[in-house]
């Protein structure tokens, strides 16, 4: 787990540094987190073979949807960026409203795909997912906040 943790923690001071990034650099950056996480789920969540092709079926649909809203936290990071030195009151209200939901929306992805993990595999299985994904969930949420500057008061 460290060792995705770390690489977390790169690509998001990566992309926090450079925050201006297009498109295909950010599907480059997705798709390298795509395989190294794809191979630490087959290790912690451990479909059985009888349930294995419907459980990456669920999962890869799963990804597109998450990349989906990665994409937003992105968006959100490139705009605080441009903004945060000269933030107001009004804008940094707008911006913590689309983070609230947009945290709100990454949490109820992770709880509807528990669901399908959980009919087309098993409850065990199902559980790790969802440990797993709330583990990842965090510890991208903790490297976005450690690097944000904090902004002063006006």
């Amino acid at each position: 787990m460290k060792k995705i943790t770390l690489l977390f923690a790169g690509m998001f001071a990566a992309l926090f540094t450079y925050a201006q990034l297009n498109t295909e650099e950010i599907d480059f950056f997705q798709s390298i987190y795509g395989m190294e996480k794809k191979a630490i789920v087959e290790e912690f969540v451990q479909p059985k073979t009888d349930n294995r092709v419907p459980f990456w079926e669920v999962y890869d649909a799963y990804e597109v949807e998450r990349k989906k809203l990665g994409k937003d936290r992105i968006d959100l990071l490139e705009k605080f960026a441009e903004e945060y030195e000269t933030m107001t009151n009004e804008q940094s209200e707008v911006w913590m409203k689309k983070v609230i939901a947009l945290a709100g929306k990454q949490d109820k992805l992770i709880v509807s795909y528990y669901k399908k993990v959980k009919k087309v595999t098993s409850p065990i299985v199902a559980m790790r997912f969802y440990q797993l994904e709330g583990y990842l969930l965090t510890a991208i949420r903790y490297e976005i906040l450690d690097v944000i500057p904090f902004v002063e008061e006006k």
